[in-house]
């Protein structure tokens, strides 16, 4: 396989198109999605649930449930190698090995009947060849990193003598056993309080300094996006509707609907104990079924700024001018809303 050079993405994605058939129809729930991250850096996807975040990861893996699923076009360009043409066998060797992922729901995705030292050694020995005593005492070393007390204990447990957190925290130590070139991380604190988290966060970044991991970081967390992400990806209804860096996204946010999702955040320190506390803005709405979608842009129900055009026409990725000098020349800070339009609309599935 070609190796990738420093300047060149790790992975690209391009117009990655996911359906689904049921009874009702055909429903599109990704549309076009378009990123590319490199190694050693940190994008992370945010929007509401059910804007495609968790969707898009399965199908970077190809693990999109089939039937009713499936993917539908673009392309996943892993090191230059479509992932998307990729046999099966390829697919077992990448996935847990070269890309790896830590679910959402711990509890669904570890296996009740082995225990969670003999479900992180499995992959190191299937992967990095371990014997049975090197894999189970790497499983060890990899649940001491993630903080789980008594490592040497609880690695002959079961996935239900151990609570949420800890589950978790065992879903992240088989995703990082392997020690990854891409790392998929599903919200992966969620269960965890902050000073786990934190400890987590640690670990993810000194992966990054020893391999040059890239970190595609799902989360709701805007301290966390803040805190680890070198890029933010802002979806909507299976779109990719912003995107930048840190900076540019938080700083200077360019579609209606990431100034909502930060106007949301509550300040600290915003109130005392003695003044009546006012209550947090929020976007009205929800997000669209995926059968309300129609044409035009699927925000302009919630937008403040809707005009005619956003009902019929769905807008395209704009570059918008920024005061913060992007990381990467080919994919500058853009936002999909009509409040852009310009003659010639910079396309970022065109740059990559």
């Amino acid at each position: 396989m070609p190796a990738t050079s420093p300047n060149q993405p790790l992975l690209r994605v391009q117009d990655l198109h996911v359906e689904f058939r049921t009874r009702r129809g055909q429903a599109q729930v990704l549309n076009g999605v378009d990123f590319e991250i490199r190694g050693g850096e940190t994008l992370c996807v945010v929007g509401e649930s059910g804007c495609g975040k968790s969707m898009t990861a399965l199908a970077l893996l190809r693990l999109i449930p089939s039937p009713p699923g499936r993917i539908s076009g673009g392309r996943v360009l892993f090191q230059d190698e479509d992932l998307l043409k990729a046999g099966e066998t390829r697919m077992r060797e990448v996935r847990g090995n070269r890309i790896s992922m830590i679910f959402q729901e711990p509890m669904t995705s570890l296996n009740p009947v082995f225990t969670v030292g003999d479900q992180i050694a499995e992959s190191l020995q299937l992967h990095a060849g371990m014997n049975v005593h090197a894999a189970r005492l790497r499983a060890i070393e990899m649940l001491r990193q993630v903080g789980i007390p008594a490592p040497e204990r609880r690695v002959d447990e079961y996935p239900h003598q151990l609570s949420g957190g800890m589950r978790q925290r065992v879903m992240i130590a088989m995703a990082l056993a392997c020690r990854p070139d891409i790392l998929i991380a599903d919200e992966p604190t969620t269960a965890l309080d902050v000073t786990v988290q934190a400890q987590i966060f640690d670990l993810l970044r000194e992966l990054q300094r020893e391999k040059g991991t890239a970190i595609l970081l799902i989360t709701h967390d805007m301290g966390a996006v803040a805190e680890m992400a070198d890029r933010v990806m802002v979806m909507y209804a299976g779109r990719v509707i912003e995107q930048g860096t840190t900076a540019q996204v938080l700083g200077e946010p360019s579609h209606p609907y990431t100034r909502g999702l930060i106007e949301c955040l509550p300040e600290l320190g915003s109130s005392t104990g003695s003044e009546e506390r006012e209550a947090l803005p929020e976007i009205a709405g929800m997000v669209p079924s995926i059968w309300e979608l129609g044409s035009g842009c699927a925000f302009r129900e919630r937008c403040p700024h809707a005009m005619e055009r956003c009902a019929t026409e769905v807008p395209p990725m704009f570059e918008v001018p920024s005061a913060v000098v992007p990381l990467h020349a080919a994919m500058p800070h853009g936002a999909a809303c009509w409040l852009h339009t310009a003659p010639q609309p910079h396309k970022l599935k065109e740059a990559a």
